[in-house]
């Protein structure tokens, strides 16, 4: 059994059971359709198991940003967390591909390669207007607006304003849900899609490299764009684009009532905010189911956190960024559902090792780097004969 004392486990075992839930419901409509189509229609299971995700990274990222105290730290850590995989699963999608062995979207042929490249690359093309290589990768795109707001309100000491901000996000969602039902940056504005993604590199650039105001004002611009991208740019209309974002503020909220630091009657009123409006915003019933289960089972599991949790749950929810990720790559390599699951386990254990985690001991070593080399050494007072 694995224990929550160690390495915060119901938060591995809710992404262990959030990634093969999105993995069933793409290899399900591929290999049962007909059953799956009866399932899919009460609730959308993909999206429950996203909503899962978005949760848990509300909880923890804020918690891993203020934990190293250093938003040189912050970016460093996300990028060897997150780049090493991506990078490896778009090669692999692309041989795929060029193999006939996995469909990519028809209009990538029809956008600029850099574009395409920039778009996926930052993981913003879902609010850029431009296709995924890989479909899941849309809610990489949210994870990024998320960060970039969070080290914005951590630059400027208003990252505990959680609650507040989920609750204004999710109510500014239902008039600009009406208002906005459709991305305003959409597929034919390639021109400001480039901008948008060049200025967010800027950004974490020079948040990483610069110190003192220059930092802050670029992490606060960041923040910026990562707003303006979730209401401009959302495939799914600004409302649910919203939607998403106040969600993972909620998540932050519930973490920071845990802490002390936020009555928790402020973080159930935000969470319910959410809910509401979510409610109101969304165009198909399941989306709204799959947002109120994922929620309760979110408050489940945070109930039950200081239980013990099976082992090989906690481990899924360790590679569960490999199993989301690579899971579409295989199914029209294998011949069925079992199959596909045996194959996919494997895949994501092998990914996780191989790829995942030297990657993930690299950025630490780095980030240990950085964090010495910035130590000023003490200077030795001159030598004086008595």
């Amino acid at each position: 059994m694995a224990s929550n004392r160690s390495r915060l486990a119901w938060l591995d075992a809710l992404r262990g059971i959030a990634a093969p839930a999105v993995a069933l419901h793409h290899s399900a409509w591929t290999f049962v359709p007909a059953v799956w189509g009866e399932v899919d229609r009460r609730v959308d299971v993909g999206t429950w198991g996203v909503f899962v995700f978005f949760l848990v990274s509300g909880y923890i990222i804020p918690a891993s940003l203020e934990r190293r105290g250093d938003l040189r730290a912050f970016w460093t850590g996300r990028a060897f967390r997150l780049l090493p995989l991506l990078l490896a699963a778009l090669a692999l999608a692309l041989l795929l591909a060029y193999a006939g062995v996995f469909a990519t979207s028809p209009e990538l042929g029809s956008r600029p390669p850099s574009l395409v490249a920039l778009a996926n690359l930052t993981m913003l093309q879902e609010l850029l207007g431009v296709p995924s290589v890989i479909n899941v990768m849309w809610t990489l795109s949210y994870e990024m607006a998320f960060y970039l707001m969070t080290a914005g309100l951590f630059a400027v000491g208003q990252a505990h304003r959680s609650a507040p901000i989920a609750v204004v996000l999710a109510v500014a969602a239902v008039p600009l849900g009406l208002l906005m039902p459709y991305a305003t940056i959409n597929g034919g504005a390639d021109l400001v899609a480039t901008l948008m993604g060049v200025a967010v590199i800027l950004v974490i650039v020079v948040t990483v490299t610069a110190g003192g105001r220059l930092r802050t004002a670029a992490a606060v611009i960041g923040g910026v764009l990562g707003l303006t991208l979730v209401i401009l740019g959302s495939r799914i209309g600004a409302g649910q684009g919203l939607v998403i974002a106040a969600t993972m503020f909620a998540g932050t909220a519930v973490y920071r009532a845990e802490q002390g630091t936020l009555r928790r009657v402020w973080a159930a009123a935000a969470l319910l905010t959410v809910l509401a409006c979510g409610v109101l915003v969304a165009r198909e019933p399941a989306w709204a189911a799959a947002l109120l289960l994922a929620a309760g089972f979110f408050a489940l599991a945070f109930t039950l956190r200081r239980r013990w949790f099976p082992r090989w749950l906690a481990h899924l929810g360790v590679i569960s960024f490999s199993l989301y990720l690579l899971h579409p790559l295989l199914l029209r390599v294998v011949p069925d559902l079992p199959v596909f699951f045996l194959v996919l386990l494997l895949l994501g254990h092998v990914a996780y090792r191989l790829v995942e985690a030297p990657g993930q001991r690299l950025g630490r070593r780095l980030n240990a780097y950085l964090r010495r080399s910035s130590v000023q050494p003490t200077p030795r007072r001159p030598f004086t004969a008595s």
